[in-house]
């Protein structure tokens, strides 16, 4: 059996199945620049910014620092606060005393510079518009009608938790049975003969699926089992396999709480998408040097499309 099965692999125990597929589906961070937790960490423009350093007659302010540590912070994970600390101030001397020595060339003066000024000017307005709109956007009302609206279909869906031992031939399959009946250990079977890299190394345990998530062939078996039960060989593209149903239950959804980040983030981004999508129906946009076959439109921001329920959705079962 190849990495490309359609069989899960069991959730870690320690953390939901529901929960992780709401930290899977639903989308992440904002793309505004501005919006970086980094930035947050900055000192207020109303509150005390002490200067920590002079060069040249250039102050280097607290806020400075922060500044620098978005930049070049992720090189100095490892490195002590102390450390950090001088190679910022370090980093901000340099950058201070470079640029006093290309005014005195004018180099602000080159077009290239100018273009390139003006760029990375829209770019940082455009993160701040965005960080505006998100924060319009996220209320306590957006954030819970988001999840209800997540987990509205997931309620009484039926889910189950198998295990499963594959081989590739039917007598192999029937000489596991044989054992099975004998009075052998399903999970340990299934750590010594299964084929099933992603499964056998937990005894079989695919945690719990819903029936779309599976091959028709599997699914069909699994779901008209009850729980202590072990299927006859089941042929599939994969192999011959022995299913053991562990449990049935109504698919769980993760509290509210749970899963809050990973909601903001969505109505965050779907927030930016729909204020660009609006922006774009009343701009006047036109293509000077249009080429023969136009390419699709291409967006600062992906789209922000509706939530999915807020566990993980039956992956497409793949046919033979």
């Amino acid at each position: 059996m190849t990495s490309a099965s359609p069989l899960p692999r069991p959730a870690p125990r320690r953390r939901s199945t529901a929960l992780a597929a709401v930290a899977a589906l639903l989308l992440v961070l904002p793309i505004a620049a501005a919006c970086s937790k980094k930035s947050s960490e900055a000192p207020a423009a109303s509150g005390p910014d002490p200067v920590i350093a002079r060069v040249n007659g250039v102050d280097i302010k607290q806020s400075d620092l922060a500044l620098a540590e978005e930049d070049v912070g992720a090189d100095m994970q490892t490195v002590s606060p102390d450390a950090k600390r001088d190679h910022l101030i370090s980093y901000l001397a340099d950058i201070i005393m470079v640029t006093q020595a290309a005014d005195k060339k004018n180099v602000a003066d080159n077009p290239d510079f100018k273009r390139r000024l003006a760029f990375l000017r829209n770019k940082l307005l455009m993160g701040y518009e965005l960080q505006e709109e998100t924060k319009a956007a996220i209320t306590d009302e957006a954030l819970r009608q988001t999840y209800e609206d997540a987990v509205k279909s997931v309620g009484g869906q039926e889910e189950v938790r198998a295990r499963h031992i594959l081989v590739e031939k039917e007598d192999e399959a029937k000489a596991i049975l044989e054992q099975l009946k004998g009075g052998a250990d399903f999970a340990t079977l299934a750590k010594e003969k299964s084929k099933d890299p992603g499964s056998a190394k937990e005894g079989g345990d695919l945690g719990y699926f819903v029936k779309g998530s599976m091959v028709p062939e599997f699914a069909e078996v699994a779901f008209k089992m009850y729980p202590g039960q072990v299927s006859n060989p089941v042929k599939t593209q994969f192999g011959w396999h022995i299913i053991k149903l562990e449990d049935k239950r109504s698919r769980q959804v993760p509290d509210f709480d749970q899963v809050k980040n990973q909601i903001e983030a969505f109505v965050a981004r779907r927030a930016q998408s729909e204020f660009v999508t609006q922006l774009r129906e009343t701009a006047k946009i036109e293509r000077l040097e249009k080429p023969a076959t136009p390419p699709p439109p291409v967006s600062v921001l992906p789209p922000a499309e509706a939530p999915a329920p807020a566990v993980e959705p039956p992956a497409p079962a793949k046919q033979p």
